[in-house]
């Protein structure tokens, strides 16, 4: 039984960590290219995902 919930748990752990890293780099890409119209700067800013989100929130309002 144990085993099983173990399997269960490990699984949702991974897929929602990677759901999560996704959707950041994505946010990153579109914020990115809407502010600098470049893609080079999108695929960059997409690669630091959340940092770049964070640093658009605090600083880019």
């Amino acid at each position: 039984m144990s085993v099983i919930l173990k399997r269960r748990t490990s699984s949702f752990g991974t897929s929602f960590v990677k759901f999560g890293l996704g959707y950041g780099a994505v946010a990153a890409m579109i914020l990115s290219y809407s502010v600098n119209k470049s893609i080079l700067w999108m695929l960059i800013d997409g690669w630091f995902s959340w940092l770049y989100v964070i640093f658009f929130a605090l600083f880019r309002a």
